[in-house]
C-alpha cells in the first residue's frame, strides 16, 4: 500500500466513528493548549523580569535610612535621616568590589509650565545615579559636574513629566516651577516604560543632590550632609552578596552600632528579589507544566485504550486485509496512521485553543503577562503527533500480528 492509500484508509475507518475518534482526541486537545498557555505565560513573565531588572539596574544594592523610635512609638523605615554623604564616600573608598556610589534623598511637588501643571516625584541624585540606574538621556544634556557642584538649578525630566508639560513642544532650555523654584530643563530621559511592580518609570525628575537639599527639601530637623537613599552598583553580580556583607560592617562600624543592637540602616538586594520572583515564575511554570504532561498521557492512554478496542473490533477486517496481499507492515502502517491523525487533530484543535487562550489572557489579565512564541506552537504540534506515534504503536503492533485464518474465523 502506498502512503496515499494507507492515509485514505485511516481516514475511512475513523469518519465511521467520529464522534469516538473526538473523544479519544480530548485529553491531547487539553495538554497541548495547556503547554501553549503556560509556555506563553513564563516567557511573558519571563520578560517582565528581565524589564525589572533593566529598570532597577543590575547589580545594585539599595541602603534606606533606618525607622525612628519616638516616645515608644516607631516609625517606619526610612522616617529618620541616618545616612550621610560620608556613608556613601566611605563606601567608595573602602569597597574596592563597588564600581558606583550615589546618595540621594526624594520628595514630591507639583510642576508647573506655562498653564500646564504635573504632581509628581523628584530626585536629588548625585552623578553616578544615572548609570546605576541605566538611565539614558534620548534629548539634550545629562547633568553637569557643575551643576552638582554648584547646586544649580538644573533638571532632567522623564518622558511621562514632558509629555504633560509640554506636549509636543520642545522642552530644552524651558523654565518650569518644581513646587515655587524655577528650575531649567536641561535633559530628557529615554523612556523605560511600566517598571516590574508596575510603576511609572518615566514619571520622575531629577536634581542636583545639593540642590534638591536647600531649594526643596525644606526640613529643618535634617543633619548636615544626610541623606534618604545610597544606591551601590557592584561590578560584578557573583560579588553582590559577599559586597553586601562588607557594607553592613562598614556602616554598623561608622554608625557605632554595638554587636546585637539593631541596625539604623537597611540594605536591599536587588538580585535577591528577582531571584525570589523567577522562582516563583519556574514553580508557576512547573505546576502548569505538570498538568499539560498529565493531560497529554491521559491522552496518549486513551489513543491507546480506544486503538485496542478498534484492533479487537476489526480482527476479521484485518484478516480479509491479509488474506488479499496485505502484509504485517502494511497493517501496522493503518494502525499507527489512524492513531496519529487522532493526534494530529487533538493538537491542532488544541493549537487554537492555546493560541487563543494565550490572547485572551494577554488582553483581559492584567497580573499574568503573555509572550507568545510561535515556534512553541510548532513543538506543541509535533508533541502531539508523537504522542499518537508513541501510544498507537503497541496497538498497531498487536493488529499486525495477528493470524489471518483466526483473524478470518473470529466472529466479530
Amino acid at each position: 500500500m502506498t502512503l496515499n492509500d494507507t492515509l485514505r484508509t485511516a481516514v475511512f475507518a475513523l469518519r465511521g466513528n467520529w464522534v469516538r475518534s473526538a473523544l479519544t482526541s480530548l485529553g491531547v486537545i487539553i495538554g497541548i493548549a495547556a503547554v501553549i498557555i503556560m509556555v506563553s505565560v513564563g516567557q511573558g513573565t519571563q520578560s517582565e523580569i528581565n524589564k525589572l531588572v533593566s529598570g532597577l539596574g543590575s547589580n545594585r544594592l539599595d541602603i534606606s535610612s533606618g525607622a525612628g523610635n519616638q516616645g515608644g512609638i516607631r516609625t517606619g523605615a526610612g522616617s529618620q535621616w541616618t545616612l550621610t554623604d560620608d556613608d556613601a564616600a566611605a563606601i567608595r573608598a573602602q569597597i574596592p568590589e563597588v564600581q558606583y556610589v550615589a546618595a540621594g534623598i526624594r520628595g514630591g511637588s507639583q510642576l508647573v509650565y506655562a498653564e500646564n501643571n504635573w504632581s509628581t516625584s523628584w530626585q536629588g541624585v548625585q552623578p553616578d545615579f544615572f548609570d546605576i540606574n541605566n538611565w539614558k538621556i534620548a534629548q539634550g544634556e545629562n547633568l553637569q559636574a557643575q551643576d552638582y557642584s554648584s547646586a544649580a538649578k538644573s533638571v532632567v525630566i522623564g518622558e511621562t513629566v514632558r509629555l504633560n508639560l509640554f506636549g509636543e513642544e520642545d522642552a530644552i532650555g524651558q523654565s518650569i516651577r518644581i513646587g515655587k523654584v524655577p528650575f531649567k530643563v536641561v535633559g530628557v530621559l529615554a523612556p523605560k516604560g511600566q517598571g516590574g511592580f508596575g510603576q511609572d518609570q518615566d514619571d520622575i525628575v531629577m536634581i542636583p543632590l545639593e540642590t534638591a537639599r536647600r531649594r526643596l527639601s525644606g526640613s529643618t530637623a535634617r543633619p548636615p550632609g544626610a541623606v534618604q537613599q545610597i544606591a551601590i552598583g557592584v561590578t560584578r553580580a557573583e560579588d553582590l552578596a559577599y559586597v553586601q556583607e562588607e557594607v553592613e560592617v562598614l556602616m554598623r562600624e561608622r554608625h557605632k552600632i554595638a554587636p546585637g543592637a539593631e541596625d539604623d540602616f537597611s540594605v536591599r538586594n536587588i538580585a535577591e528579589i528577582v531571584a525570589t520572583r523567577t522562582a516563583a515564575t519556574k514553580v508557576m511554570s512547573y505546576l502548569l507544566g505538570a498538568v499539560a504532561g498529565i493531560s497529554l498521557l491521559v491522552g496518549g492512554i486513551g489513543i491507546m485504550n480506544i486503538m485496542l478496542v478498534s484492533v479487537t473490533e476489526r480482527i476479521r477486517e484485518i484478516g480479509l486485509r491479509m488474506a488479499v496481499g496485505a502484509g504485517p507492515g502494511d497493517i501496522q502502517r493503518q494502525f499507527l496512521a489512524e492513531a496519529m491523525l487522532i493526534s494530529f487533530g487533538g493538537g491542532a484543535i488544541g493549537t487554537a485553543i492555546g493560541v487563543l487562550g494565550a490572547l485572551a489572557v494577554s488582553k483581559f489579565s492584567q497580573d499574568l503577562p503573555v509572550q507568545l512564541d510561535w515556534q512553541v506552537v510548532v513543538l506543541a504540534v509535533v508533541c502531539s503527533v508523537s504522542t499518537g506515534l508513541f501510544f498507537g504503536f503497541y496497538p498497531a503492533r498487536k493488529a499486525s500480528q495477528l493470524d489471518p485464518i483466526e483473524a478470518l474465523r473470529h466472529q466479530g
